[in-house]
């Protein structure tokens, strides 16, 4: 229903504007998913345990759907493991002017130049004081627009102390091409202070939180090999991979087109091989040290068992759900067990 009805629908409309839309109608009318959608997959199977979390599925939406941790009750209804609200920034900012959000329909992508818009800290903190409880929470954050490089790293402390009694596990957000300074946040000197600084806070905590860096599809093996060493050596809990891309490489949409819409974030399908490449290259070379959540491109079961089996141990969606809705979590969970199913016949 969604695919051949709903999303036509909304596909007619301002992307931006049927965000809104849809979080309203899910906000007010949740109960009707009930109704419509299939009833959400629940078994012993699916469940893992990563950085000492149980997930009871494998399958989370992405940072930039829930910014400011408005609907993480109701997206837990639909069936997904885990839901990372974000990114946090300290203060309430606008992000960049519209129209900043852009779909590409031919190559089933979308490209953002957002510039974490959010209500803020403390706006966050009290939307997650309404957890139920039903889901694992993961805290994005990331510095304000307006702060200056001597104090990013105090944006970040602030949200991680703020935030650190609601959420589950915490991401670092360094790598969105949409904030000033991205170069700053990338480069391996900064993250090792910042990592450090974080952690000296949450070894202070009765209850340490498992702390990730979000990185860039858009990575060298030279920095990749960079980022591995900086997990050894910072100790951190594992990767986010990917963020979106700046490559615009290999796309249906014509060059007309994609300079009107300008700069931002590529993400769905146009970056599904390149960020499965990331996490194979990670999880190789690496010797799978780490837990790596691989997002970038899922728009179907097969695309996240790919994921998985390059060395990815969860999964995110955000792009693919938009295309392809709510079903997604389910076809993906469904096939894991079919999987499972025929493994123990296998042993058997």
């Amino acid at each position: 229903m969604y695919k051949s009805i709903i999303r036509p629908i909304l596909f007619k409309f301002d992307p931006e504007e049927v965000h809104h839309f849809t979080f309203s109608m899910l906000k007010n009318f949740g109960f009707l998913t009930q109704l419509v959608l299939p009833k959400p997959i629940e078994d012993k199977r699916l469940e893992r345990e990563v950085f000492g979390l149980k997930f009871k599925n494998p399958v989370g939406l992405a940072a930039g759907f829930d910014k400011n941790a408005v609907l993480f009750n109701e997206l837990a209804d639909l069936g997904f493991g885990f839901v990372e609200i974000g990114t946090v920034t300290p203060k309430a900012q606008a992000g960049n002017p519209k129209k900043r959000l852009f779909r590409l329909i031919e190559d089933g992508g979308i490209i953002n130049r957002m510039g974490f818009n959010n209500d803020g800290l403390e706006a966050a903190i009290e939307k997650l004081k309404s957890n139920k409880g039903k889901i694992i929470i993961g805290g994005n954050i990331g510095k304000n627009t307006d702060t200056t490089p001597e104090n990013y790293t105090q944006d970040y402390l602030e949200c991680f102390e703020g935030l650190h009694p609601y959420v589950d596990y915490f991401v670092l957000n360094v790598s969105c091409p949409n904030v000033g300074s991205h170069a700053k946040l990338e480069d391996v000197e900064y993250l090792r202070e910042l990592i450090t600084a974080v952690k000296k806070i949450n070894v202070s905590k009765a209850k340490p939180k498992p702390i990730l860096l979000k990185i860039a599809p858009d990575l060298n093996h030279q920095q990749l090999d960079e980022i591995i060493e900086l997990i050894a050596e910072t100790k951190i809990d594992g990767v986010i991979a990917s963020n979106t891309s700046v490559n615009r490489d290999g796309l249906k949409t014509s060059p007309k087109v994609l300079k009107e819409i300008g700069n931002g974030g590529l993400s769905g399908k146009p970056v599904r091989e390149r960020s499965t490449k990331i996490i194979k290259y990670l999880s190789e070379k690496s010797n799978r040290a780490f837990p790596i959540i691989g997002v970038g491109g899922i728009h179907s079961a097969k695309d996240a068992l790919e994921k998985l089996d390059a060395g990815a141990t969860l999964v995110q969606l955000y792009t693919g759900f938009i295309y392809e809705g709510p079903q997604l979590i389910n076809d993906i969970n469904q096939e894991l067990l079919t999987r499972a199913s025929r493994i123990t016949r296998n042993r058997n």
